[in-house]
């Protein structure tokens, strides 16, 4: 996609067409890594090439796999992965650019290279807590710090293997942490038990990666949600078809839902073990119809919803998406348990109320959530900001799409970060979008 500062959304009521999904990030980024720390090769059928699971590849490569874009016997696109072997310390700085999930599991795969490995990102890369991650990564005996001392990137890893043994980790942070620890534990000198202390918050997506090193072929026995994992395992290589990201049609699924619209989106399955899958039976309760066909699923928009109320502790990425549906509802909608969404991108609370009132949508902010008074016309006619977080910018192009007047929303190629082809198959769909690298409306 070509750089543009800016694009406008104008409004519109009815979408129509086909739309294939992009593939899921949180799968393309653990099955690269687990493939890396693999001995063997492994092919990984339809991954999402964006900038988030891009960093994840440069960082395995930074270590010494090799991994290569190959066209499978069909044409269709795959990632060949020849793994570590032994792991190399890396030559260079590892810059994760935006992506919080390179972040945190690539700082605990270093803690098995024999070298120092230095962290860092983005502005906001360098914002993202880390702390609970580097305490438990120092329980296990590796030796990692803030370089600013003060638990944000960027880190300073001294790997040479973990001892195994008892760690305890926070779980009201973000899931990633346990992640990183679930993906590196299994290759310790003994055997280590996780425990983890107060909410689990985002479950669904430790889920996902218990899947994953199934798949790989390394066992784990949960107690309760704590883990434990057995040692000096081995993952095997493996060839694996990435499905589709609900986080990413969720914002297809309410733009259909909040107009009068019949949209088919193709690669997704509704029994997905995806928390964000949770997106589906939300919006038919506000009043939309989805119902599954052979290829994805079919999501029909009546143009009218209505408020309800969400817990989004385990689903803290649908919040910017669920808030412009409550912006789009007529009633209330309330959105809570979702403090972690302040610590993400941006404050995924704080951002889509602020830009949300511009658009002259009424409601208060809470410390874990919102609440949405919809149902009166959203006025449009202003710029929004998106505060560089691809998941704000495509919520506000939801909430957009009902207002009177346009809307700009700025840094528009943040998108990349998830889905590159976004505003292409928001067009695909009948959306009108003016793209812009000159500061747009006055």
């Amino acid at each position: 996609m070509p750089f543009m500062s800016s694009v406008i959304i104008y409004p519109a009521n009815r979408l129509f067409g086909e739309v294939r999904v992009p593939s899921s990030k949180s799968y393309t980024h653990r099955a690269v890594i687990l493939a890396s720390l693999s001995e063997g090769v492994s092919r990984i059928f339809n991954p999402l090439f964006s900038r988030d699971t891009l960093a994840t590849v440069k960082a395995c490569k930074a270590f010494g796999a090799s991994i290569m874009e190959k066209r499978g016997e069909e044409g269709e696109k795959l990632l060949e992965v020849c793994g570590f072997g032994k792991i190399e310390p890396p030559e260079d700085v590892i810059n994760v650019e935006n992506s919080g999930t390179t972040l945190r599991i690539i700082t605990a795969v270093a803690g098995l290279s024999p070298g120092v490995t230095v962290l860092t990102g983005d502005d906001s890369i360098r914002k993202r807590p880390m702390q609970p991650l580097l305490d438990a990564l120092q329980q296990l005996g590796v030796k990692a710090w803030s370089t600013r001392d003060n638990g944000l990137a960027p880190i300073v890893v001294e790997g040479g293997g973990f001892r195994g043994g008892e760690v305890t980790i926070r779980g009201d942070v973000s899931s990633q942490f346990i992640t990183a620890l679930l993906l590196v534990t299994p290759l310790g000198e003994r055997d280590c038990s996780i425990r983890i202390l107060g909410d689990l918050v985002s479950s669904p997506y430790i889920e996902i990666t218990l899947e994953m090193l199934d798949l790989f072929g390394v066992k784990v026995e949960r107690e309760d949600w704590g883990f434990f994992i057995p040692a000096t395992q081995r993952y095997n290589p493996v060839n694996f078809y990435i499905p589709g990201d609900f986080s990413s049609a969720a914002f297809l699924i309410a733009a259909a839902a909040v107009t009068e619209s019949k949209v088919k989106l193709l690669g997704l399955k509704t029994d997905s073990v995806q928390g964000d899958a949770r997106i589906v039976d939300i919006v038919r309760e506000m009043g939309a119809k989805v119902s599954d066909c052979e290829s994805g699923i079919i999501v029909e928009g009546k143009g009218e919803l209505k408020g309800v109320e969400v817990n989004c502790r385990d689903t803290p990425d649908l919040v910017p998406v669920l808030a412009a549906l409550g912006a789009c509802a007529k009633g209330v909608m309330i959105l809570e348990g979702a403090e972690h969404a302040r610590v993400k991108e941006s404050d995924r609370i704080h951002g889509p109320a602020v830009e949300l009132v511009k658009m002259g949508v009424k409601l208060e902010e809470k410390k874990d959530g919102m609440v949405t008074c919809g149902g009166e016309e959203i006025k449009g006619g202003v710029k929004v900001e998106s505060y560089g977080d691809h998941r704000m910018a495509m919520a506000l192009s939801v909430a957009a799409l009902k207002a009177r007047y346009p809307v700009e929303i700025k840094d528009a190629e943040c998108v990349d970060v998830s889905y590159p082809g976004f505003w292409n198959d928001f067009e695909k769909l009948g959306v009108k979008i003016e793209r812009r690298d000159d500061g747009g409306f006055g």
